[in-house]
């Protein structure tokens, strides 16, 4: 319909605390909130606000413009001189200049998620001891990162006196709490509907030795406890 309201939509994540700063910005800003994720670290803010209604009238009117321009200029070039060379076009014109400063679709970005695909490093933290040093190294040069990979629970219990809060142990691989290699990646203090679990046969629980493909942000590590600490992002079954 064409009175129908069109709307854009923004997502925002921040801070657990600050989400009532977040929120009057931009509903200052005209945006309205429609959704509010909390997570463990973070919350995630869906806002909306309606498109401006497109102004019909002044395109039409440049439209009308561009092609009395474009006449004009055809006149010009039909009455010019005719000492160059009759078979040059405006594709060849074209041609000859120089290519666009707009990096290619699909390049790279800083938001990439980082896999063993992408990313050697990684690849290597997956199959070092939990202890070494570049456990640290990796946690200190991509904190706030997301990363992804396929793996397994190793071993999972209440969080303090909660019931229905856990700590998770995560490793690389399908071993489960067999794991002997990689990180010691641990989500401290989450329940099992923080873990947004997403495939096809979403499980109504989970267990030690179920198989995911994790995607977290990066936390910490803890040298101490051999602790690579990850927040949740999805948990995709496989």
């Amino acid at each position: 319909m064409a009175d129908e309201i069109k709307y854009e939509y923004k997502v925002v994540r921040t801070v657990r605390g600050a989400d009532g700063l977040v929120i009057s910005k931009m509903q200052k800003d005209g945006w309205e909130l429609v959704e509010q994720l909390p997570g463990k670290l973070r919350t995630t803010l869906n806002f909306r606000r309606p498109k401006p209604p497109v102004p019909w009238r002044l395109i039409g009117a440049g439209a009308a413009f561009i092609v009395v321009l474009a006449a004009v200029i055809g006149t010009g070039v039909a009455l010019g001189d005719g000492g160059e060379k009759k078979g040059t076009s405006a594709s060849q014109t074209a041609g000859s200049e120089k290519p666009s400063a707009t990096p290619p679709a699909g390049e790279p970005t800083a938001a990439e998620v980082i896999t063993v695909r992408n990313n050697p490093e990684f690849a290597a933290l997956l199959k070092a001891d939990s202890c070494g040093q570049p456990n640290a190294d990796f946690a200190a040069k991509y904190q706030g990162r997301t990363i992804a990979f396929d793996g397994s629970i190793r071993y999972m219990a209440p969080h303090g006196d909660y019931r229905t809060r856990y700590d998770f142990l995560l490793g690389p691989g399908d071993k489960g709490s067999q794991t002997t290699e990689g990180p010691n990646f641990k989500y401290e203090d989450f329940n099992t509907g923080d873990l947004h679990l997403t495939g096809k046969d979403v499980p109504a629980s989970v267990a030690v030795g179920d198989k995911f493909r994790f995607v977290a942000e990066v936390v910490e590590y803890n040298p101490v406890q051999c602790l690579f600490r990850l927040a949740p992002v999805s948990t995709e079954t496989r």
